[in-house]
């Protein structure tokens, strides 16, 4: 990965961590890097690429319930992706074009992700985008 603009750790609620931890997802392999082309969102084993260009919206959310934002998932309402360590609040990241994630082989897409980062706030200010909530 070159080029790093900023990388924004995920944040972790302490009782999730062990759980978390036997799905690949700790600390050190969780992340969402931004460089000057691409948004990039590593969560233990998954992942996500797309061009920076590709954030169309963001919102900040939060809090959640812990068992609609803890570990990844699918959004049966927007079919949006979730990658969650914390219930305390996170970021909707909103796609002009959906981009794969949770499954191998690129389907299905997902129009937006929402990813439990330390500081949405300053994820929101690096990829400045007009509709920020």
């Amino acid at each position: 990965m070159t080029g790093v603009v900023a990388r924004f750790p995920f944040r972790f609620d302490p009782v999730f961590r062990p759980m978390l931890a036997l799905l690949g997802v700790r600390p050190a392999t969780a992340w969402v890097a931004v460089t000057e082309r691409d948004l990039m969102i590593r969560y233990g084993p998954w992942r996500l690429r797309t061009d920076r260009d590709n954030v169309t919206g963001v919102e900040l959310s939060g809090p959640y319930r812990w068992w609609r934002a803890i570990g990844p998932h699918l959004s049966l309402a927007d079919g949006g992706a979730t990658f969650g360590s914390s219930a305390a609040g996170g970021i909707c990241l909103r796609f002009g074009v959906p981009v794969p994630a949770l499954v191998p082989g690129g389907r299905p897409r997902h129009p937006a992700a929402t990813v439990t980062i330390a500081d949405p706030p300053a994820l929101a200010r690096l990829l400045a985008v007009a509709d920020l909530s």
